[in-house]
């Protein structure tokens, strides 16, 4: 449907945020002047950061549960309704698209229940990111599709991180939907200037690994910062103490002394996998945050410098949530795992901030023609 540029003039943009976990996404829209008003999550456990640092309310829910009348009571009237939703990614990735029987995961279905919201409650703009192989799942092209039958501008894309100020070489799919028209992402903000002619260009460069994690204090594996709880790093068994010792940055457990490489090494099969057991590179972005971020052995992800895996801090930094985002529920113990699903699963709040403005630029843009 075509809106006039009068309907859009002097109205707020007010958020809900399925699937928001901690709250990055919601907390990357705040940092764009964009009002959340609740998120809702079926996990619990991420009640206590998304409500610490945000200034909305968590909503314990299943995205099944939710009715369309619960959903639009969320909306002050009037306001411009924006419904945003990074559904789980696990089913979509290219790891566990390689097991077929995840075909069956109840996970695939959330897009279509977030499909049936928007035809009943009617958002005016719709976003989600998520990883680039969705696009070539049925239930996303079906999602798009009735996003268009409902006459829906549609952008999507597949956006590299850095290319926005995220210090991670992780590529995501970005969708923005729009009643009023065409909508897009910003320009690109930062740029790689070892693959770029010299010259001013007007972009930044690259967010590197050092520019991110660089000051914080140095820790030792097993070892907790007495500054910052959440900077703590998982201790080490003895091999992997001396296997991160021969590690260099960049480099490969091929640096090992041969007693020291991992039975999977030395099959045919894992000669491939390189980035595993590896440091960072202080000057360049970080390879993908995962859940596992603060394991030395499910990635590049030992210290550069520094004896260890990430921190938990580290991660969430390289996620770039703020240094004081509070993720400890003081109530409960450290989870290593639950935090490091919490953070791995986050959309980069950068990632947000940039969804968010695009938003806002698309608007301003309509509320001018």
């Amino acid at each position: 449907m075509n809106v006039s540029s009068k309907e859009t003039a002097q109205r707020s943009i007010s958020a809900v945020d399925l699937f928001c976990g901690i709250g990055g996404m919601t907390h990357g829209l705040q940092q764009a002047d964009i009002k959340v008003n609740a998120g809702i999550d079926i996990d619990k456990t991420c009640k206590y950061a998304y409500e610490k640092n945000n200034r909305t309310r968590f909503i314990c829910e299943d995205i099944r549960s939710v009715t369309n009348t619960g959903l639009a009571a969320l909306y002050p009237e009037n306001d411009i309704k924006l419904l945003v939703g990074c559904a789980p990614c696990q089913p979509f990735s290219s790891h566990t698209r390689k097991n077929k029987s995840r075909i069956s995961d109840e996970k695939w279905g959330l897009l279509a229940y977030m499909t049936k919201l928007i035809e009943h409650v009617k958002p005016e703009m719709v976003a989600i990111e998520n990883v680039p192989s969705i696009r070539k799942q049925k239930v996303f092209t079906d999602f798009v599709a009735k996003l268009k039958s409902l006459e829906y501008h549609v952008f999507c894309d597949s956006v590299s991180c850095p290319d926005y100020g995220i210090p991670q070489t992780r590529r995501r799919l970005v969708l923005i939907a729009s009643i009023f028209g065409k909508a897009f992402l910003i320009p690109k903000t930062h740029q790689n200037l070892q693959n770029e002619t010299l010259g001013f260009t007007g972009l930044s460069t690259y967010q590197t690994v050092r520019e991110t994690i660089g000051d914080l204090e140095k820790i030792t594996h097993g070892q907790v910062s007495k500054k910052d709880p959440l900077h703590r790093a998982r201790k080490l068994k003895k091999v992997n103490q001396e296997r991160i010792k021969q590690s260099r940055p960049g480099g490969t457990w091929l640096d090992w002394d041969p007693d020291l490489r991992a039975p999977c090494h030395k099959k045919g099969s894992g000669q491939t996998y390189k980035s595993v057991y590896a440091r960072m590179e202080w000057d360049k972005p970080a390879p993908t945050v995962t859940t596992q971020f603060y394991n030395f052995g499910t990635g590049r992800f030992g210290h550069p410098e520094q004896d260890r895996g990430l921190s938990l801090r580290e991660g969430a930094l390289l996620q770039t949530f703020p240094k004081d985002y509070d993720f400890i529920n003081p109530t409960h113990p450290v989870s290593f795992t639950r935090l490091g699903i919490h953070i791995g699963n986050a959309v980069p709040v950068q990632l947000a901030t940039v969804i968010g403005q695009s938003i806002r630029k698309h608007l301003e843009n309509i509320n001018h023609e």
